[in-house]
């Protein structure tokens, strides 16, 4: 199967190596063998640099340790640490590829959960704060709450 036409798409901003806010750990062991991309919020490629823990919504941060391949590369094999105690406390391989204006990764489950695959986007805090305030009620409905309550 050709990774560069068939691949499923990761773009939850809580895949973003900038993302804190949550409450809710993931992990990637319901993810299926193939060819994913990395898009929107997530960023538009995994993160190649030592990735903090407890970002992109999980404990151990997974990120692409080495270099992007060229396309003239073609397919290559690429280790993947998760930084757990450690920049690469737990480490696999996986494989990458080029496909010219974007990269595609054969990603697998990792080896245990709190692992998760992070991509290259930044998720700044004001994008946090805003996922935040999504999540409040309306202003109205709160101080209506609060008069009913006290009288």
């Amino acid at each position: 199967m050709d990774g560069c036409k068939n691949y499923k798409v990761l773009n939850g901003v809580d895949r973003a190596q900038g993302y804190t806010l949550s409450a809710q750990q993931r992990c990637d062991s319901d993810l299926v063998l193939g060819w994913y991309r990395f898009q929107g919020l997530a960023g538009d490629q995994m993160a190649d640099t030592c990735v903090p823990m407890l970002r992109c919504g999980t404990v151990a941060s997974g990120w692409l340790s080495g270099l992007h391949p060229t396309v003239a590369d073609g397919v290559v094999l690429r280790k993947i640490c998760y930084n757990w105690l450690s920049c690469c406390g737990h480490s696999d391989d996986i494989h990458v590829r080029n496909c010219g204006s974007f990269f595609v990764y054969e990603l697998k489950k990792p080896p245990s959960c709190n692992l998760r695959y992070c991509g290259n986007g930044t998720a700044g805090r004001l994008l946090c704060w805003l996922l935040y305030l999504r999540k409040m009620p309306p202003r109205g409905a709160q101080v209506f709450h609060v008069l009913n309550f006290h009288s």
